[in-house]
C-alpha cells in the first residue's frame, strides 16, 4: 500500500481534520507502543499499519 493512498483511507474514516491529530496522538499497544507516525518513521508498512488501525478502531469492513 502506497503512503498516499494509507492516507486517503485515514482521512475517509477519521476526516480529514482529524486523520492527522489521531496519527500523531493515539499510542497503540498493537504498533509497539507507538503512534501512527511513530511506526511509518520507524519502518513499518503502511498496510501493517493500516491493519492495526482498522481492528483497533473498528473500521467497517467496506473500509479496509
Amino acid at each position: 500500500m502506497r503512503l498516499t493512498v494509507f492516507w486517503e483511507r485515514m482521512a475517509d474514516h477519521f476526516g480529514p481534520g482529524y486523520a492527522d491529530t489521531f496519527a500523531r496522538d493515539h499510542v497503540m499497544t498493537e504498533l509497539g507502543g507507538h503512534t501512527v507516525h511513530e511506526a511509518l518513521d520507524a519502518g513499518w508498512e503502511a498496510k501493517d499499519v493500516w491493519r492495526v488501525v482498522c481492528t483497533v478502531m473498528n473500521v467497517p469492513g467496506e473500509k479496509r
